[in-house]
């Protein structure tokens, strides 16, 4: 922002005219040639810097978007897990039920001929 305002600065100091009659009333505007391009570079750096915050606000957001996306999906994976984890745990008391339910069973029972084959 420095560099900006020193160059600003630096073409409103170029734009001050050059000749002077000996009473100190100027003559004519004189302006050397460069000057209008100094203005014309003041006006390009304001531009530039312009689309340059542009960019950085749009980046920042972009960013922010992204962190509340991950933050998202973070919660989520997070659920997923818990629900996992008693999923699992219903299908541990669900197994133990049915062998519970199969050896009380005497269907499930094994019969002497299968066990002398193992």
């Amino acid at each position: 922002m420095k560099r900006l305002r020193l160059h600003c600065i630096c073409v409103v100091l170029q734009l001050i005219p050059r000749n002077y009659y000996a009473d100190g009333e100027p003559t004519v505007l004189c302006f050397r040639p460069e000057d209008q391009y100094s203005s014309m570079n003041c006006e390009i750096d304001d531009m530039e810097n312009q689309v340059e915050q542009e960019e950085n606000t749009r980046l920042i957001n972009q960013v922010l978007e992204l962190q509340h996306t991950l933050e998202d999906l973070s919660a989520r994976v997070d659920a997923v897990k818990e629900e996992n984890l008693k999923l699992k745990s219903e299908n541990q008391v669900l197994g133990q039920y049915i062998e519970n339910l199969m050896s009380a069973s005497s269907v499930f029972q094994t019969t002497d001929t299968k066990s002398k084959r193992k």
